[in-house]
């Protein structure tokens, strides 16, 4: 008699993470910062500048990666000064491929 067992695994749901930074976060490398640590935590979305000084950033993945990205973005990179970090939690779209930095000021998805 053969003894299978059924190991199913599922991946954790997605979520998406929207934020918005204010600070220094303009002209010091916050986007490939964020691009960076977005892609090896193996998440998808864009990170964008916006008028008035911010960064906008639209992240989708599981929840621990998005709050590992979160973490990074409060902190920021060397001569970036984080000021104030407004994170909202969405269910993700499914929409978004890659990680991107996108010139500029963007609309959103």
């Amino acid at each position: 008699m053969s003894d299978t067992t059924d190991v199913t695994t599922t991946a954790p749901p997605r979520e998406r993470l929207d934020a918005t930074v204010r600070g220094r976060v303009q002209g010091v490398g916050f986007r490939v910062h964020v691009r960076r640590i977005a892609r090896a935590l193996g998440l998808a979305g864009w990170v964008a500048n916006e008028p008035g000084g911010r960064v906008h950033c639209v992240a989708e993945g599981a929840r621990a990666d998005l709050e590992q990205l979160l973490a990074a973005i409060r902190k920021g990179p060397p001569g970036a000064y984080v000021e104030d970090v407004r994170a909202e939690w969405l269910p993700a779209t499914g929409e978004l491929d890659a990680f991107e930095v996108r010139a500029g000021w963007h609309g959103g998805d």
